[in-house]
């Protein structure tokens, strides 16, 4: 799972992607300190992956990563080359999902692009230069498509069709998230590789104050966001890195003197896991205790297929355990001895935190 990270200039982001990742970055008070992406590795936190790996006593643990690439602040008129223009919109193309940082805290000390902190109007910036980005894309496919259709072939007519049901959508300022498409539709979306067609959240930067009880650019954020149907994770960016500088014992005693139960990192990873429909099922042994990462609804063999191609290819059945009944029974032998490990087939939906062993003929 890639996750970028964007923005406008100077609401945060390098300084969330540094918590997230332990990166040294370049976090300046001025735009565009970021001009290279910044790419870094995390690992997903999942405390049933330390109980069962205590429990297994494994010789190595192995988590879920997710990739964050941290891109350089966005400012109006990016789609037609303001600021780094044509860069950013490169380096968005190539994740999976987009966290959009917006800043709703006040500190006279971080200057603002537009000298005014109004997170609706930072947001409609972002997405309006996604959108019309997008809409290029899309009018140069239309002028291509068109020359095809006078041809009368169906292929190239129906396609066209599609094509100005996107752009009219498009036009009218909407995301290509929100467009509701037939399957063939859905097909050629997928093809043009529109920045707004990929899924979205956002990440409201609150000072440490507010990250309890938020404030009304909190909530205007978040009426903002149920227009797109995208969610909102709070999080303090000077918390987070804090956070990142202690030691773990350090970490859960400052937590609980902000009355936090966790980072605001792990409420981020968690949202994008929803946001793109993954779950998590475990293998589970002395030598290796591993989280694999795979799409909602991903069936035994194409779960296998995630370790191994031999995996899925060979495929005989899945032994699987819940991981309730693992944790109660305290090991996979009793388990089994209570009837509680299922021999499951090629149709077995893979459910979040099942642990599995994988048989196969090679």
């Amino acid at each position: 799972m890639k996750i970028g990270i964007v923005g406008l200039p100077n609401v945060g982001k390098s300084s969330l992607f540094k918590a997230l990742t332990k990166a040294q970055v370049d976090i300046s008070n001025y735009p565009f300190c970021t001009i290279e992406p910044n790419v870094g590795i995390v690992k997903v936190p999942d405390e049933r992956l330390q109980k069962l790996a205590e429990m297994s006593q494994t010789e190595k643990i192995v988590p879920a990563i997710v990739e964050f690439v941290d891109i350089a602040g966005i400012v109006e008129g990016a789609s037609t080359g303001e600021g780094l223009g044509n860069k950013f919109l490169a380096n968005i193309r190539e994740v999976d999902a987009i966290a959009q940082v917006v800043r709703v805290f006040e500190n006279s000390n971080i200057t603002h692009v537009h000298n005014k902190i109004d997170p609706e109007h930072d947001m409609e910036i972002i997405n309006t230069e996604l959108i019309l980005a997008d809409l290029d894309t899309v009018q140069k496919r239309l002028t291509k498509t068109a020359s095809q259709a006078k041809s009368g072939d169906k292929v190239y007519k129906e396609q066209l069709a599609i094509l100005q049901t996107i752009e009219a959508h498009l036009d009218e300022g909407k995301p290509a998230r929100l467009l509701e498409l037939d399957d063939t539709g859905k097909k050629l979306l997928k093809e043009l590789f529109l920045l707004s067609a990929k899924p979205l959240l956002y990440v409201a930067n609150v000072h440490e104050n507010d990250i309890l009880t938020g404030n009304a650019m909190v909530d205007q954020l978040r009426e903002a966001a149920k227009e797109e149907h995208a969610s909102v994770v709070v999080i303090s960016g000077a918390i987070e890195e804090e956070l990142s500088n202690l030691a773990p014992e350090e970490r859960l005693e400052f937590l609980k003197e902000m009355g936090l139960a966790e980072p605001g990192l792990n409420r981020l990873i968690r949202a994008g896991y929803e946001l793109l429909g993954l779950i998590t099922y475990f293998t589970v042994g002395e030598k290796e205790t591993r989280a694999w990462t795979i799409p909602k609804g991903a069936k035994a063999p194409q779960a296998a297929g995630v370790i191994h191609t031999d995996f899925e290819r060979g495929f005989i059945r899945a032994e699987v355990i819940a991981y309730a009944d693992f944790i109660a029974c305290g090991s996979e032998a009793a388990a089994r001895d209570k009837g509680l490990l299922r021999s499951e087939g090629k149709e077995y939906v893979v459910q979040d935190g099942d642990c599995i062993t994988f048989r196969f003929n090679v």
